[in-house]
């Protein structure tokens, strides 16, 4: 698992994810947020998960509790590959950018203003974050 805290990332700046998708990868998750009970993007891709197979869950948690999931079906992730995940909070959307060029919306239903909490854990291993 690796967290960041305390970020202060504003409006249009691209979070940039590097890190390598474990050979044997089940599930990893990326939380954007305040903390872990305020997260305004939780990015889920599922490689055999609870059921999924090769989709990627969205989803937000306010005070504690989820919210409802949108599930893309675009996967373009590889067990046993390197990728870069670009996010970015936009003032009513988060925007993800794939490492296939693909492009992705979920709604900032906390209206957050700032991203101060990062997380990421699950079957992903991070090289490098980078703020742009």
């Amino acid at each position: 698992e690796a967290y960041l805290t305390a970020l202060n990332i504003q409006h249009g700046v691209w979070i940039k994810l590097k890190g390598d998708i474990l050979p044997d990868a089940t599930v990893f998750r990326v939380n954007l947020g305040t903390d872990d009970l305020n997260i305004g993007l939780h990015f889920n891709p599922r490689f055999d998960y609870l059921g999924d197979v090769n989709i990627i869950v969205f989803n937000s948690r306010k005070d504690g509790k989820w919210g409802g999931e949108h599930r893309e079906r675009n996967f373009p992730f590889v067990p046993g590959t390197t990728v870069e995940i670009q996010m970015m909070l936009e003032e009513q959307q988060f925007r993800v950018r794939m490492h296939d060029g693909s492009d992705c919306a979920f709604p900032n239903h906390l209206d957050l203003r700032k991203i101060d909490f990062i997380s990421v854990y699950g079957d992903f291993s991070v090289r490098r974050v980078e703020f742009e």
